[in-house]
C-alpha cells in the first residue's frame, strides 16, 4: 500500500500538469489568431473603402491579393527579396493597377445597374484568376524568409515571430490610411464625394478621379495585405474567391463601409478561426466565421460598428 503512494502523488502531478497546460495554448493560439485577424482586417479595409466611396463591391478583391501575393514570390525567387521590404513597392504597384482598373472599366459602369458592376468585376476576378493559372499553375507555392520559424516568449506566450511582423505591418498600414483620410486634402475630398455625390459635383470636385483614386488605395491595401499574408499562409490560384468572401464575411460583420469596423471583424473573425481549429478541427474555422456572420445580423444588421439606416 506504501508503495501506492508515490505513484498516486506523480499521477496528481501529472494531472495538474495536464490541466495547467491548456490554459497556455488556448491563450497562444488566441494571440495567434489575433495577430492574423490584423493582416485580415487590412485586406477587409480595403474592400470596405472602395464600396463606402465608391459604393461598387469588387468581387474581384481576394483575386487582386493573390496578383500581390504572386509579385512578391516573383521577386523573392528572382532576387530573394523578403516580402516585407517589398511592401511598400507591392502596395504601389497595386495601386497603379487599381486606379487603372477604375478609370478604364468601372468608371463607364457607375451610371448602369449594380448587376452589371458586379458582372464586371467577377470577369475581372476570373481573368486575374486564369492569368494566374497560365503563368504560374496550380501548384501551391509559398516564400520561406529567414525568420520563419523564430518566435519570442513573453512569459507564457510564444509569439510566432512572422505573425507578429506581418500584424505589426498591418497595424502601420491601417494607421497610414486613417491618417490620410483625416488630415490631407485628398482625404477630405474623398470624404466628401462619398458623402454627398451631387455636393461634391457642385463645389468642382473631379469625383471620377477622387474615385480612382480610392479605389486605387483599396487596392493597395489588399495588396500590402496579401504580401503579409504570404508569410503565413501558402498560395495558389484558385485561393483569390474564398479571401474575396473571407473579406465580404469581414466587412458586414465589422459594419459595411466602417473602417474600424473592418479591423475589429478581421480581429473577430481571425480570433474566431484560431479557436475553432484549436477546439474541433481546422476544417470547421470557416463554419465558426459564418455562424458569428449570422449571430450579428439576427443582432445587429447594419454590423457590429455599422451605422443604422435613417
Amino acid at each position: 500500500m506504501a508503495g501506492l503512494v508515490p505513484a498516486i502523488r506523480v499521477l496528481r502531478i501529472e494531472k495538474t500538469r495536464d490541466q495547467a497546460v491548456p490554459a497556455d495554448i488556448y491563450l497562444n493560439v488566441a494571440v495567434g489568431g489575433v495577430l492574423t485577424g490584423l493582416v485580415y482586417g487590412l485586406m477587409a479595409l480595403g474592400l470596405s473603402v472602395i464600396f463606402g466611396v465608391v459604393r461598387v463591391v469588387n468581387f474581384a478583391h481576394g483575386e487582386m491579393m493573390t496578383l500581390a501575393m504572386y509579385i512578391a514570390i516573383t521577386l523573392f525567387t528572382a532576387f530573394h527579396l523578403d516580402p516585407l521590404v517589398m511592401l511598400v513597392p507591392i502596395a504601389s504597384v497595386m495601386f497603379v493597377f487599381g486606379y487603372v482598373v477604375q478609370v478604364r472599366l468601372i468608371n463607364p459602369f457607375i451610371t448602369r445597374p449594380d448587376y452589371m458592376q458586379f458582372l464586371l468585376l467577377v470577369a475581372v476576378g476570373i481573368i486575374i484568376v486564369n492569368g494566374l493559372l497560365i503563368a504560374f499553375g496550380p501548384d501551391v507555392k509559398s516564400v520561406q524568409v529567414s525568420y520563419a520559424f523564430d518566435s519570442f516568449q513573453v512569459g507564457p506566450l510564444i509569439i510566432d515571430a512572422t505573425k507578429l511582423y506581418a500584424a505589426v505591418a498591418a497595424i502601420v498600414v491601417s494607421a497610414a490610411l486613417f491618417a490620410f483620410f483625416r488630415y490631407t486634402r485628398h482625404g477630405t475630398a474623398i470624404r466628401a464625394c462619398a458623402d454627398n455625390y451631387t455636393g461634391a459635383l457642385v463645389v468642382g470636385l473631379d469625383v471620377k478621379q477622387f474615385y480612382a483614386l480610392t479605389f486605387g488605395l483599396g487596392a493597395a491595401c489588399v495588396g500590402a495585405a496579401g504580401v503579409m499574408l504570404l508569410l503565413i499562409v501558402d498560395v495558389t490560384p484558385a485561393l483569390g474567391p474564398a479571401y474575396t468572401l473571407l473579406a465580404f464575411v469581414i466587412v458586414i460583420t465589422g459594419g459595411l463601409g466602417s473602417m474600424p469596423g473592418a479591423l475589429l471583424g478581421g480581429v473577430l473573425i481571425g480570433l474566431t478561426e484560431a479557436m475553432a481549429g484549436l477546439l474541433f478541427t481546422p476544417s470547421a474555422k470557416s463554419m465558426f466565421a459564418f455562424a458569428i456572420l449570422v449571430l450579428v445580423l439576427l443582432l445587429r444588421p447594419e454590423g457590429i460598428m455599422g451605422k443604422r439606416a435613417a
